[in-house]
């Protein structure tokens, strides 16, 4: 398996039609209202048809605030290297260090000709990138320099380099063959495939050229970052890559994430709905997927169990709920569930107690009905393998904890006005997912949908698995269903409290610091007492 722990990133991949040039741009800064990270837009200047690629990337730059944009790829041939490099610097400083360089050796040979491009072979483009390559990092090198490039096809004799980019720009080469896959691993920062040209299954054999030629040249493959252009169909899953809904989007990309390293996705698409929908299904599902499983890994390497006793989930799980006030004295008093060890002899895995907490004077439910499972074997022993079971249950519930805290602090300081649109990002851009004020409800809305997703995938496949295996879990599964489902109603009134905070927000904020403590006292509660029931059985009886 390789991770190469990178953090995930999402983004667009427009088609530049001169024919909608104002949708194109609109469909750029719904990518970023969504909370995607990046743009990017095609580069064929022999399209009679398509925007200029440069022109249209100022534009959109000029008309966002957070969004990185970049070339999908640069058409090297038509893109002189000397004037390329000042036009990536130039946007680069006056975006705020927003651009990266998408570059190609270019595709078309006869189209590259017909206006007036070089005429070079497939070896002569691949000799020219390279050598482009070089002149470009030199002319971003400190401003008084000179640039001394004699190459084949590209030459420099003593240009003086800069200006330099306001942020070291990642160079992404587009790169299929095996020798432009050894000069990713030489000399970029990127690679930057396409689905349809590099399908799932043949990207660990180009994953392993670049590594190969990474190592040689003394570098770390870690450095490479690894990006992929993506596109699919929402819908029935007839078992190929990203055709289904989106919960089969979300298995296929993490498990690309954590087994080739792929950790920038980028979606083909022009459509305003499938953007919307692969920010807000799609996206975070992946994120909780990935954060998971290398939350289990780095326990494992730990040598112990997350979600235990020192588990040190840092500003996420019980630790962030102390930092609020809890409920006044005259809020009905609600149940704290009896502390009962779910684990049998042998098995680590903790489950995260509930500490009875509560921030809201309603209560969705009554916590004293709540059936119990058989008691767990004290004799019983459980493998690693079995105990992992469980622990991958508290780690998807430690990430929706965090999550959790993260709307929390979000809504208090938008709340207490300490917090504007301009200084959130600055702040937050480090999160899952960028916020701020005005994009309290996207943030909010994706969340909600993290978790409906999770319980479905829950109510579907384990929960049927676990009744068949042992009957005397069907009182505790119905419960969980039943929970489930109350979930889903208080995620629906915070999307109904979020709504009316947009329109309202002087007015609306009460509403939403309700809904939002509604919402803390179910879904702590739930998360724990599942973990309580379950953790055992599923170390005995598997997920499927």
């Amino acid at each position: 398996m390789t991770d190469y722990g990178h953090d995930l990133r999402f983004g667009t991949f427009l088609t530049p039609n001169a024919g909608r040039a104002v949708q194109v741009v609109q469909l750029a800064q719904l990518t970023e209202q969504v909370g995607l990270d990046l743009v990017t837009v095609q580069d064929h200047p022999y399209q009679s048809k398509f925007l200029d690629a440069w022109t249209l990337l100022s534009v959109i730059a000029a008309g966002t605030e957070t969004l990185r944009v970049a070339p999908n790829v640069a058409n090297l041939p038509l893109r002189p290297p000397v004037v390329l490099a000042r036009s990536v610097a130039s946007l680069d400083i006056l975006s705020g260090g927003r651009v990266e360089l998408g570059l190609g050796a270019g595709g078309s040979g006869e189209a590259i000709a017909s206006i007036g491009g070089p005429t070079l072979g497939v070896a002569e483009r691949v000799t020219a990138l390279e050598e482009a390559i070089e002149i470009i990092r030199g002319i971003w090198a400190p401003e008084g320099g000179r640039v001394r490039v004699a190459g084949s096809h590209h030459r420099v004799p003593g240009g003086r380099s800069g200006p330099a980019p306001a942020h070291d720009v990642g160079i992404w080469l587009g790169a299929y063959k095996p020798r432009m896959l050894r000069m990713t691993g030489r000399l970029a920062d990127g690679w930057l495939p396409s689905s349809p040209y590099a399908a799932p299954e043949t990207l660990s054999a180009m994953n392993t050229v670049i590594d190969e030629a990474a190592v040689k040249a003394g570098r770390s493959p870690a450095e490479i970052t690894r990006l992929y252009n993506i596109a699919g169909t929402f819908g029935r899953d007839d078992g190929t890559f990203l055709h289904g809904p989106a919960s089969v989007w979300a298995e296929q990309l993490a498990e690309l994430t954590l087994t080739e390293g792929m950790s920038t996705y980028i979606l083909a698409t022009d459509s305003p709905e499938e953007i919307r929908r692969f920010a807000a299904e799609v996206v975070p599902a992946v994120r909780e997927l990935v954060a998971a499983e290398r939350t289990l890994v780095r326990s494992s390497s730990d040598g112990r169990a997350p979600g235990g006793p020192d588990s040190g989930r840092g500003d996420g799980g019980d630790a962030a709920r102390t930092e609020h006030t809890p409920v006044r004295d005259s809020a009905p008093p609600r149940a704290t569930p009896p502390a009962r060890a779910s684990s049998g002899g042998g098995l680590a895995v903790t489950p995260t107690p509930d500490d009875g907490v509560r921030y809201s004077s309603r209560s969705a439910w009554d916590e004293s009905t709540r059936p119990t499972g058989p008691a767990p074997d004290p004799d019983r022993r459980y493998t690693a393998h079995e105990q992992a079971a469980g622990r991958h249950l508290v780690d998807v519930h430690d990430h929706l904890r965090q999550e959790l805290a993260q709307i929390r602090d979000l809504v208090q300081q938008v709340a207490a006005g300490t917090l504007d649109a301009g200084s959130a990002r600055s702040h937050i851009n480090t999160m899952t997912m960028r916020q701020n004020n005005w994009t309290l409800g996207v943030y909010c809305e994706s969340y909600c949908r993290v978790v409906t997703t999770h319980h479905t995938l829950e109510d579907v496949s384990v929960f049927p698995h676990l009744r068949k295996a042992d009957p005397r879990l069907a009182p505790v599964i119905d419960r969980l269903k039943e929970e489930h489902h109350v979930i889903h109603d208080v995620l629906e009134g915070l999307d109904r409290a979020l709504v009316a905070f947009v329109a309202d927000p002087a007015n609306g904020m009460k509403n939403l610091q309700a809904g939002v403590d509604l919402l803390t006292d179910t879904l702590l509660s739930h998360l724990s007492y599942e973990e309580r029931e379950l953790v055992e059985p599923l170390a005995r009886l598997g997920f499927t």
